[in-house]
């Protein structure tokens, strides 16, 4: 089972100090990620996002990097990685709702990261839940959290498999 976090903050500086941080702990293994990303909505709403890519130490397979990409997508309404971001909402919101990624967390998440805030995305298989959270706690975060069952990622990546990409 794989965790979807995401971390709301107020401001920018505190979710750079956490995602760098994320970064250090997936190098000391207290995190083992399929995917991280840093997400700014600036004053006008415009979202951006940043993704440690290669340098990142994060091994994201064609479909884990597409499935992560699509959840950031969804999350934020940004296309990512290249996907064609249109006709995949659609299609896949009849399968997300049946997961943890339902529209109850995708309403919290809206409203945790609103223009000015930020939020650091962690898709993490692995996770030492208490030296994770102590490592977290100074960068004042709200934390919204799913989790993803084996059997509910195979039929996104499935899903997602069946879309047109770019």
């Amino acid at each position: 089972m794989a965790d979807l976090i995401v971390i709301a903050f107020d401001n920018e500086k505190d979710a750079e100090g956490a995602y760098e941080k994320v970064q250090e702990l997936q190098g000391d293994l207290i995190v083992e990620l399929s995917g991280l990303a840093l997400v700014k909505v600036d004053e006008q709403g415009k979202t951006h996002v940043e993704h440690p890519g290669a340098a990142g130490n994060i091994g994201l397979g064609a479909a884990g990097g597409a499935l992560f990409g699509t959840l950031i997508g969804i999350l934020f309404f940004v296309p990512f990685f290249g996907l064609v971001f249109g006709g995949l909402i659609g299609a896949l919101f009849a399968g997300i709702d049946k997961t943890g990624l339902n529209s109850e967390f995708r309403s919290q998440v809206k409203e945790s990261v609103s223009a000015g805030k930020s939020a650091v995305v962690i898709y993490a298989v692995k996770l030492t839940e208490d030296k994770f959270a102590a490592a977290l706690a100074p960068f004042n975060g709200k934390v919204i959290k799913t989790s993803l069952s084996e059997e509910d990622e195979k039929a996104l990546i499935h899903d997602l498999a069946e879309q047109p990409q770019a």
